[in-house]
């Protein structure tokens, strides 16, 4: 797994309490991911949620790869008992989420804000370095540009006045552009600055919407709908806030259940399992990457998916773990169509070979005991080496001795 502290400097001043919401039997990769990844603190995980302190940086959080969705953490408390308590109480309750610790709510704001302004001027600052870069190029072009007029100049002696009366006003004319140009980004930069600032609303502006799953016994006496009516009228008395159910500035995510009761604040609109290098969904992306871990990718593998479908285990692992060599095979044709158009979108398409063959033949080309990923399921496995191991002469099997696994 590749890991490594976040960029310190520009990530939130102190660690923030943050969780991640994690499919079925994935928490444990969730866990060591954010610990190795992240350098991650007081790591515990509850049925589909993984709760974590960290000080890395939007960039770092970012790259988390088997986590559904990533929030800051307002609230974490134990359940609700809907048993014995008639239903205003309970609603009394609810409105105590917020009431009893509005500083909590407001200190949580506060952070993600932050978040938010220190991303977007960590993407200014790139942006303009990429500028700054830009120009360099254009001034060194110049620069190479003069050097020949330069040499021209002295083979042609006779129109030596004219040719530097000229280059006098071409050096005029690019100092003019220069400093033109350098006035148009910063008058960029400034305005960049001043849209952010007014796009960042105060506490006091902001719009709000509530999202709420209920299970269990609270499921029973309220509908989501009823605990995000609860929260959200409660919020609007406490900070003035405004609901918009479209386009609001934040989103307040709540869980309740028989084991705990979760308020939090998603850090990104679109969730962390949403790949953006991944034009044909598959296999979830979630999943896809625990399976690829589980293989234990060492630099210069060869790593084999006898039955890679749209591809997505080898895409995952590619991104992850570059420094292998992958091959994928599949006897669907439109599996494949499907695959290719994947490694076009992520751009892997000289890192992932693909090999139209049945799996059996993989296993007959490759050896019984080879590593690869069909190896994670241990049933289909032992049904392909049973099949293979019919069609595999004994004397071609001794004189062709098996690969190391990877």
């Amino acid at each position: 797994m590749a890991a490594g502290p976040g960029d310190r400097n520009s990530g939130p001043a102190a660690s923030v309490r943050f969780f991640c919401t994690a499919g079925r039997g994935l928490e444990p990769f969730l866990m060591r991911e954010v610990r190795v990844r992240l350098q991650a603190k007081q790591v515990e995980y509850v049925s589909g949620k993984v709760f974590f302190t960290t000080c890395s940086d939007l960039n770092m959080l970012k790259k988390l790869k088997s986590a559904e969705r990533l929030f800051l953490l307002i609230k974490k408390q134990f359940p609700f008992n809907v048993s014995s308590v008639n239903k205003g109480k309970i609603c009394n309750e609810m409105q105590r989420l917020i009431n009893d610790d509005p500083e909590s709510w407001l200190n949580t704001i506060s952070i993600w804000k932050n978040l938010l302004e220190l991303d977007a001027k960590k993407k200014r600052l790139s942006q303009r370095d990429a500028n700054l870069l830009k120009r360099k190029m254009g001034e060194n072009d110049t620069v190479i540009t003069k050097k020949l007029k330069a040499e021209q100049m002295q083979k042609t002696q006779e129109n030596r006045e004219y040719q530097l009366e000229k280059q006098a006003e071409e050096e005029t004319l690019a100092q003019g552009n220069f400093l033109t140009s350098r006035e148009k980004l910063q008058l960029e930069e400034c305005q960049n600055e001043a849209a952010e600032a007014a796009g960042t609303p105060s506490q006091n502006d902001l719009t709000f919407r509530v999202s709420c799953r209920c299970s269990g016994a609270v499921a029973k006496t309220f509908s989501a709908q009823e605990v995000g009516r609860i929260i959200g009228i409660a919020l609007m008395k406490q900070f003035g806030w405004k609901a918009d159910l479209r386009d609001p500035d934040v989103e307040i995510f709540i869980h309740l259940n028989d084991i705990y009761s979760v308020v939090g604040i998603p850090v990104f609109r679109a969730p962390l399992a949403s790949r953006a290098y991944i034009r044909t969904a598959g296999l979830r992306s979630t999943v896809a990457w625990a399976m690829a871990s589980v293989a234990e990718i060492k630099a210069g593998a060869l790593v084999l998916d006898p039955m890679c479908g749209l591809g997505t285990i080898l895409l995952e692992a590619a991104k992850e773990w570059p420094d292998a060599h992958y091959v994928g095979a599949d006897v669907s044709d439109a599996q494949l169509r499907g695959a290719r158009d994947n490694l076009k979108a992520a751009g892997l398409e000289d890192k992932i070979a693909l090999l139209q063959v049945s799996v059996v033949e993989c296993f007959m080309l490759a050896g019984l005991s080879y590593c690869c990923s069909a190896k994670l399921t241990a049933g289909a496995s032992q049904m392909v080496r049973r099949a293979a191991s019919l069609r595999i002469p004994k004397a071609a099997a001794q004189t062709n001795p098996e690969p190391k696994s990877a």
